[in-house]
């Protein structure tokens, strides 16, 4: 009778701790009455723009053909000058000649025109290429053990490609429960929700990822298998307790 007495006591303990035990690995969480962002179709559309810490890769061409010098060295360059810079926490990276120019807040193509026009005054109608080396995403594929960190080496990387990259949606991953959260600037970030699981979610597949996103799949809830998982040790210390009840018992 005591030993039903401490059994029922460990099932109830079991019971009402599995709220918190069950699924206390899943990440970004969001109630059921949460308010998703709305998908436009503008999302397609932005440009990310440059921030702090981003490593920029810098080309400068000569648009007549002719052999461009570095003058920060005075020697001859047949087809370019490649510069690495960092942008810096106040947004500015620091270029030869020009000195500390303010980059952050740009998009590339805005970025790239600003530089042709400063450079201007150095070289003959300067062609200016400029790419961001370090843009990435966080892909969450439906299992936290296959999740990774992705570099963007496309600027119109889809949400579809960004998955088919990290190998697709996993066996436990929900296609229909798809979510891209977007980080802003002292602001809150945007979530929105999207339905991979049928050809009409081809048009939000589409939307481009941006620099720092995070596409989560919220993955599949086995509840058998975590019930298992979980109560098997409960269960094993509750015979190994029993089997030392029982021995003590009959030394007695």
């Amino acid at each position: 009778m005591r030993f039903f007495k401490y059994f029922l006591l460990l099932s109830l303990a079991f019971w009402f701790s599995s709220c918190k035990i069950f699924r206390s690995n899943l990440m970004l969480k969001t109630p059921k009455d949460y308010t998703y962002d709305k998908i436009a179709d503008s999302l397609s559309k932005q440009d990310y723009k440059i921030d702090a810490n981003d490593l920029v890769n810098i080309r400068i061409f000569a648009n007549d053909g002719f052999k461009i010098v570095d003058l920060a060295t005075s020697t001859q360059v047949t087809r370019f000058i490649e510069l690495d810079y960092v942008v810096n926490m106040d947004g500015t990276a620091k270029l030869p000649l020009v000195g500390r120019v303010k980059l952050a807040g740009l998009s590339v193509r805005e970025a790239t025109e600003y530089l042709e026009q400063i450079y201007a005054d150095y070289y003959v109608k300067p062609f200016v290429f400029m790419t961001v080396t370090n843009k990435r995403v966080i892909v969450f594929p439906g299992n936290g053990g296959t999740a990774r960190v992705l570099n963007l080496t496309n600027n119109n990387t889809t949400v579809i490609e960004a998955l088919a990259l990290t190998g697709g949606i996993s066996e436990d991953g929900k296609a229909y429960k798809v979510k891209l959260i977007r980080n802003q600037e002292n602001q809150k970030p945007k979530v929105y929700l999207m339905d991979l699981s049928k050809i009409e979610g081809i048009a939000v597949g589409n939307t481009v990822v941006l620099a720092h996103d995070i596409i989560y799949v919220e993955p599949r809830y086995r509840f058998a298998r975590t019930l298992v998982a979980e109560i098997t040790p409960i269960v094993s210390l509750i015979s190994t307790t029993f089997l030392l009840y029982t021995l003590v018992g009959r030394v007695k």
